[in-house]
């Protein structure tokens, strides 16, 4: 079973921009957005993607990603 990265991922077209969406969404949860957008900056780190932009929150005193936008690189 694919997790929801690797899902966002795989829908995303090579060369165009995708924001991982959130509020409405099975991302609605600032901690699995955040896991999630996380996945995306291991996936940068490999290659596969490029974080175009990253916007960062303090939620509940702890520092997450709020808003993350890739593109697909392959």
């Amino acid at each position: 079973m694919a997790t929801i990265a690797q899902s966002v991922y795989l829908d995303s077209q090579p060369g165009f921009l995708c924001k991982l969406e959130g509020p409405g969404t099975v991302l609605d949860n600032p901690y699995v957005y955040d896991d999630a957008a996380k996945e995306l900056k291991a996936m940068a780190g490999t290659g596969l993607i490029e974080i175009m932009s990253e916007r960062s929150m303090q939620y509940a005193g702890d520092q997450l990603i709020g808003e993350i936008t890739f593109r697909r690189l392959s």
